[in-house]
């Protein structure tokens, strides 16, 4: 891929998810993949066989995917316009940092109505139960949604836009809903969406610890690797735990500890050595964060471009 057929396009997508995040009134290809991941779902996820009905789900819907980016893309190519425009506006819809954040703050303004305005919001963007968690509960929700979706949401696509063009971003971002929609361990998606999380467990690897290795780089706090290390590899997760750690090492606090997801408690380790409050203020600089490793890994890629 030539330098500004990469580049142009991200920098472009890169803007306008930092002027528009995702509005509610756009519509949005993710939800498309919901609603193909939901029907399949309906379909297919009826005894016997659960595992293998969701692996050939998640492989339809992937190559579909895979098919429907490599092919607009290589008919676009020779129309730069028309190539530059599809590849920026899914770059725009790959990326989910302004969303991300916006959400995270939105629970924080939520929270200074009442504990119950806080909960509700909160519920939004997390798939933990939130109707009994108290005041710092909730902020640690948010700064654990806001790491770990850093990853997921950001990252990741970023990623592997960097290695396999918009294709790579689109197709990713169809793994990762796979895993947010039936990737649970409960009694529904155990056997049905084995498949899809360890698929999402691999595709996320990589992108995990570059994650938590900017965090710590943009915040001049690299000498607390040890810290994300140990902390990161004892989630349950074996990506989800090292941005955790990272922004856990950054604030100097403590993640994890037991939570209820769907009636079922759920005791996860704790990440994190010091058990402290978490401020108001702090959400604006865990959003900083966000916003700096997001700017750093696009201009890294930016430079690995230009030199090859």
């Amino acid at each position: 891929m030539e330098y500004t057929t990469v580049i142009i396009p991200l920098l472009i997508g890169y803007i306008l998810d930092l002027i528009f995040g995702d509005p509610r009134w756009l519509p949005h290809p993710i939800r498309l993949y919901g609603n193909a991941i939901q029907y399949g779902e309906e379909q297919l996820n009826v005894p016997p066989f659960a595992f293998q009905k969701g692996r050939i789900l998640t492989i339809i819907l992937l190559v579909i995917t895979i098919l429907f980016f490599y092919i607009a893309t290589t008919l676009f190519a020779p129309y730069t316009v028309l190539y530059y425009t599809f590849t920026s506006i899914f770059v725009f819809y790959a990326l989910a940092n302004k969303s991300l954040i916006s959400e995270g703050k939105a629970v924080f303004e939520a929270l200074q109505k009442g504990i119950e305005s806080g909960r509700k919001r909160l519920a939004w963007i997390v798939g933990r139960e939130t109707d009994q968690l108290n005041s710092q509960q909730i902020k640690t929700a948010v700064f654990e949604t806001l790491s770990e979706n850093l990853s997921d949401g950001v990252i990741a696509p970023l990623f592997y836009y960097a290695l396999f063009g918009i294709t790579g971003a689109m197709s990713y971002k169809m793994i990762n809903t796979l895993d947010s929609m039936i990737g649970y361990k409960n009694k529904r998606y155990k056997e049905f969406g084995r498949f899809a999380a360890k698929l999402d467990d691999v595709a996320n690897y990589i992108p995990a610890r570059i994650t938590a290795l900017l965090m710590l780089l943009v915040t001049l706090k690299l000498h607390k690797i040890p810290f994300v290390i140990k902390y990161g590899k004892q989630h349950s997760s074996p990506n989800a735990g090292y941005p955790e750690a990272a922004l856990a090492a950054i604030l100097d606090c403590k993640f994890g500890g037991p939570n209820y997801y769907h009636g079922k408690l759920v005791d996860k380790p704790y990440i994190g050595e010091t058990d402290r409050v978490l401020k108001d203020n702090e959400i604006k600089t865990v959003a900083r964060i966000n916003q700096k490793v997001t700017l750093i890994f696009i201009l890294l890629i930016c430079t690995v471009y230009y030199y090859i």
